[in-house]
């Protein structure tokens, strides 16, 4: 049996700026380089007045991350269905980047058969 594994993390107070397109994909890409994953694509919205949404298509599924600066908050999402490659590694990476004062994280396995 195949196991995929999902964090969602929820990020408060973060002290980076939320609304750097640059710095959340830069960040992403980093996180995503850090787990070892292959970076299929990579995609942005920044909405107005604030807000960002960066996605990134990796081959083992994706990582995706939504701001709300004027809340200093970021809701994460990164989703491997390769056993190999540990989310935490990713996690860790966007947490260092981003200063959050605090967080949740959200795990989930899904068993394939």
């Amino acid at each position: 049996m195949k196991q995929i594994r999902e964090i969602l993390v929820d990020l408060y107070g973060c002290e980076a700026d939320l609304d750097n397109v640059d710095l959340l994909i830069s960040t992403l890409r980093a996180a995503s380089e850090q787990m070892g994953s292959q970076i299929v694509k990579v995609t942005s919205h920044k909405f107005s007045p604030t807000g960002t949404t960066v996605f990134i298509i990796l081959a083992e599924t994706h990582m995706s991350i939504h701001t709300w600066p004027e809340s200093k908050y970021a809701a994460l999402d990164i989703f491997i269905c390769d056993e190999k490659i540990n989310p935490e590694i990713g996690w860790k990476t966007v947490k260092d980047a981003l200063k959050p004062t605090s967080f949740k994280i959200h795990e989930m396995t899904r068993n394939i058969p």
